[in-house]
């Protein structure tokens, strides 16, 4: 049997994985009688620990939030994964939190045993990150936005969408999104009466809470559809779908959300729709994933196909093209 030491850190770490537990799985789970339970619980409160508990046939135990931060119990795996996350949040597209970030990751490697500083370092060493370019966005603008998600408070704040024009908005926040580069905000628009995405840098000026609303029913993959519809398909002017002879999974590999949009029609085929400034570089990326397909919508995009499927047979015969005269090369490219 643990000492009592180990088995409080054994009890805390339970709660910490699952925040409410019956008093019958806790004493099963620490092999004590419940007796012994309600002691360990008791030197758990009196530490500062807020530990709620219920009576009863069906009571049991909760760990609260308490006004104070308690140390976490993690495993190595748990304490590499940490150090690295906020390693790259010093870097990332949230503007404040480089500080924040560098000072937990201090105070994480003091405490760090040294066989997972070695692995911690080492990796640090190893991985190089790329600056994109990426819009970056403000962390107190990100963390009102995320408190209204959570709260169902309306939000009221400055636009400015991607043609420069500013607006004012009032909307009921739903998801935040990020995709690796741009963060959005997923709303219902109560002027506009509809789902709307916005580019969280894009917003201006001081984002205000305001009245609670009752949310609208969205699963999650709902929502990641209505973002990849509105970043991927619809800003652009020339718009495509795209029947594509191979499983929506090994599609979707090939094609970021914020590109494309993919649909399942059967086992052996999907639907892409996307979205780009013109045809001819559609036509191009389309013909880059390697599988046959089949465009169904616009008819431009079909004849675009067509002469790109002419000029690149073209440039396989180089041959052919050195034998014509000036005029003839010169009635190809015009064609084209």
């Amino acid at each position: 049997m643990l000492g009592t030491s180990a088995r409080l850190l054994r009890l805390l770490s339970l709660f910490q994985g699952q925040r409410y537990w019956s008093g019958a799985e806790l004493a099963e789970r620490l092999e004590v009688t419940g007796r012994t339970l309600r002691r360990d619980v008791d030197r758990l409160r009196s530490l500062g620990y807020p530990v709620h508990s219920t009576s009863g046939a069906e009571g049991g135990y909760q760990l609260g939030a308490g006004a104070t931060l308690p140390p976490l119990l993690l495993d190595d795996e748990e304490a590499v994964a940490v150090a690295i996350g906020l390693r790259t949040a010093a870097s990332g597209t949230v503007a404040g939190i480089e500080e924040a970030s560098m000072r937990a990751l201090l105070k994480l490697e003091q405490v760090l045993p040294e066989r997972l500083r070695r692995r911690v370092a080492a990796l640090h060493a190893s991985i190089v990150p790329i600056s994109g370019g990426a819009p970056t966005v403000d962390l107190k603008t990100v963390s009102v936005i995320a408190s209204a998600c959570r709260d169902n408070e309306r939000l009221r704040f400055g636009y400015r969408d991607r043609g420069g024009t500013a607006t004012a908005r009032i909307v009921e926040p739903q998801r935040l999104v990020h995709t690796g580069r741009s963060w959005y905000l997923l709303a219902w628009d109560t002027a506009r009466e509809d789902w709307r995405t916005f580019r969280v840098d894009r917003i201006e000026g001081r984002v205000s809470p305001g009245a609670r609303f009752s949310p609208r029913p969205l699963s999650d993959a709902e929502a990641a559809a209505l973002v990849s519809r509105s970043v991927a398909y619809a800003p652009y002017p020339f718009r495509a779908t795209v029947k594509l002879y191979a499983d929506a999974a090994t599609v979707a590999q090939r094609i970021r959300p914020t590109v494309g949009m993919v649909e399942a029609i059967d086992e052996h085929s999907c639907m892409l729709r996307t979205g780009a400034g013109c045809p001819p570089g559609l036509a191009i990326y389309i013909a880059s994933f390697g599988i046959d397909f089949e465009i169904l919508d616009p008819p431009e995009l079909m004849e675009e196909v067509r002469r790109t499927a002419e000029r690149l047979a073209r440039a396989a015969q180089p041959s052919t093209r050195a034998c014509l005269t000036p005029l003839e090369r010169s009635s190809i490219t015009s064609s084209s």
